[in-house]
């Protein structure tokens, strides 16, 4: 007969996710019981073991590196934002400077060339007449259902593309330096490219991608748009 004296009390082992819970919910826990704290050994990539509190040091060092190279990498983006904001400053005063249509596209031309690496430009304007594209490098663009189907995205959508671009656009839009593009955006002038298109074209093929931001060469479309109207290209 087993008697109450006999029977061998057993209790069922903590698993790993109560253990947690529990020292999460007790960070004294060492404090209190500071023997185990020395005596805890935890494997490290090396292969070494170290103590619980060289490891919580370990960690905290690699978290700080980790908040070191997001800083890094945010003030280096500020310097960019800063580089970017003061060329487009330089350029807007540039643009709004030029007294003639040759004038106007000649400073873009330039700066995007000079301050913003372009290696092709192109400016297709509704509004052109002979006089004024005999007079610029413009081109006088018809809007038919040809083109609006080419460039869907600038006419139909009302928003730039970017990226890698089909032959015939390339063609369309930078002529005899087509082949050598291979990378563009494309912004619409005004409302649903009502007044034209501006291209800029790179023989880099990572220049410009679908996933990169659009909002400066919009912001100049915005202004170019504005000029235009100014020099009589409606």
């Amino acid at each position: 007969m087993t008697t109450p004296a006999n029977v061998e009390t057993t209790h069922p082992e903590p698993d790993v996710r109560q253990i947690a819970d529990y020292l999460a919910n007790h960070p004294s826990f060492f404090d209190e019981h500071p023997n185990l704290l020395a005596d805890l050994r935890l494997p490290h990539a090396s292969g070494a073991a170290v103590s619980l509190v060289e490891r919580q040091i370990l960690v905290l060092r690699e978290q700080n590196r980790e908040l070191k190279r997001k800083l890094l990498e945010l003030v280096d983006v500020a310097r960019d934002n800063d580089r970017l904001s003061e060329r487009m400053h330089r350029m807007t005063l540039d643009l709004m400077r030029a007294d003639s249509l040759r004038a106007l596209l000649d400073a873009l031309k330039d700066h995007l060339h000079n301050e913003f690496k372009a290696d092709a430009v192109s400016v297709q304007l509704t509004g052109l007449d002979e006089s004024a594209q005999h007079d610029s490098w413009a081109t006088r663009l018809a809007p038919d259902d040809a083109v609006k189907t080419l460039f869907k995205t600038a006419f139909v959508d009302g928003r730039p593309q970017c990226g890698r671009l089909k032959k015939e656009q390339l063609d369309f839009l930078f002529g005899a330096q087509a082949t050598a593009i291979e990378s563009a955006i494309v912004v619409p002038l005004g409302n649903r490219s009502e007044q034209g298109l501006i291209a800029v074209g790179s023989c880099e093929v990572n220049r410009f991608n679908p996933c990169m931001g659009t909002l400066f060469m919009s912001h100049l479309a915005e202004l170019m748009a504005v000029l235009l109207h100014r020099q009589g290209i409606l």
